[in-house]
């Protein structure tokens, strides 16, 4: 108590210097454990966007891009797959269930996707974690859509509302269907994917928009109410999902689809795929790394500077100290003390502004860059960051400390 008494006393003598050196070193934690917790963060729902799935089969392309345009719904596919081909594929007996995908539509920024009941049964995030329902079914009729959580939350909308698909996916589009409106029958829970940035329909439905749909002009067709299914028959597909019946025969039915005879195919294990995909962004996420490390550093050095500075203002001082008989090491321990109050107080504000800044952007980093982030940044790899910068604050303040100690020993 005797010493942390002794150095607060000391900070508070020297507020001026030591509140901007305080703020140096907040700012250092706050983007040392901002870039590690949003990077493990990222890393978790990336890994985590789709599970359960042994194969995701699209027209050829690199791997990377089939993953990014059927999962996480960025890009755009190179070419479509037949529904004959579709066909073929999933009535292989080792197939288990196959989640068609049909991409290429969006309601105000978007992705609308066209599938079958299949997806709500089979699709899987996380841990082998099911799709729920927050409110509604999944849809029945032609017009039915089923919306993932954060397009009803950041645009309003609730079970039995009516909206208009566009025709791209863009945000702002020309081509709208208007005359085809469709009626939200389902809400899903959040999931923290690309899911909850979804809109769901039906692949007839896709194909009823799609009926009067040439580049430029529209061309009559019937009333709704008589399509028939000859008119809704499905042509093509984006991609799809398939899950085996046992994974010992991944690599081949994989190998096979991929030297399909009828048309290009690409099948990719979302596995590697992802692990691939990580890989590629793997430098950014070393340089962000290294900025955050190169802060941290020059803020400890300021701390350093800091202290050192204040030994020449500080003789008298330690001259009193020693004549009230305080060892050389009391001094070296009083300034290790002072160092680390700074770092403490500083570890503090850091983590609190960080956890604000979380809980008030966490929406708008899932909105706009589909990067789900928990506000919780008490984690293993936190604490060890904290504990690397608790002593690298102790070795930095070694160097005044030092210079306190011999100052010290050479007053009799």
């Amino acid at each position: 108590m005797v010493f942390l008494g002794l150095a607060f006393k000391s900070l508070i003598s020297r507020r001026g210097s030591v509140v901007l050196t305080c703020l140096a070193m907040t700012v250092s934690i706050f983007v040392i454990l901002g870039v590690e917790h949003i990077r493990t963060q990222a890393k978790e729902s990336f890994y985590n966007t789709v599970s359960g799935a042994d194969l995701i089969v699209g027209a050829r392309t690199g791997s990377a891009n089939l993953l990014l345009y059927s999962v996480f719904r960025i890009g755009s596919a190179t070419n479509n797959v037949s529904w004959e081909s579709y066909s073929d594929i999933t009535a292989d007996d080792r197939v288990k269930w196959a989640i068609p995908i049909s991409l290429g539509d969006s309601h105000r920024g978007y992705r609308v996707m066209g599938t079958t009941l299949s997806y709500f049964e089979h699709y899987s995030y996380g841990k082998k974690r099911n799709l729920k329902f927050a409110n509604g079914k999944p849809f029945h009729d032609l017009f039915d859509v089923v919306l993932g959580s954060q397009v009803a939350k950041n645009l309003g909308y609730g079970i039995g509302d009516q909206i208009t698909l566009a025709h791209g996916i863009g945000k702002t589009s020309f081509s709208m269907h208007d005359d085809k409106p469709f009626r939200i029958s389902g809400i899903l829970a959040p999931t923290g994917t690309p899911v909850d940035q979804t809109l769901h329909v039906s692949l007839q439905g896709i194909e009823a928009i799609h009926l009067d749909w040439q580049p430029g002009s529209r061309k009559l067709v019937p009333e709704v109410k008589t399509l028939v299914n000859e008119e809704l028959a499905i042509k093509s597909v984006t991609a799809f999902v398939l899950g085996l019946k046992s994974r010992m025969t991944t690599f081949e039915v994989q190998r096979e689809i991929n030297e399909f005879s009828q048309e290009p195919l690409l099948a990719i294990l979302p596995g590697v795929a992802l692990a691939e995909l990580w890989e590629m962004i793997n430098i950014l996420e070393g340089v962000l790394q290294l900025i955050s490390y190169l802060i941290l550093f020059s803020a400890l050095l300021g701390l350093a500077a800091m202290l050192l500075a204040s030994m020449r203002e500080r003789e008298q001082e330690i001259k009193l100290f020693r004549a009230i008989g305080a060892s050389p090491g009391f001094l070296f321990v009083l300034i290790q003390l002072e160092a680390l109050i700074i770092c403490g107080f500083s570890i503090l504000i850091g983590s609190a502004c960080l956890l604000l800044c979380l809980g008030a952007t966490k929406e708008k980093l899932s909105a706009n860059f589909g990067l789900y982030v928990e506000a919780n940044i008490f984690s293993t790899n936190s604490v060890l960051l904290v504990s690397l910068v608790v002593i690298a604050t102790v070795a930095v303040a070694s160097i005044p400390s030092l210079g306190a100690y011999k100052q010290a020993r050479s007053v009799t």
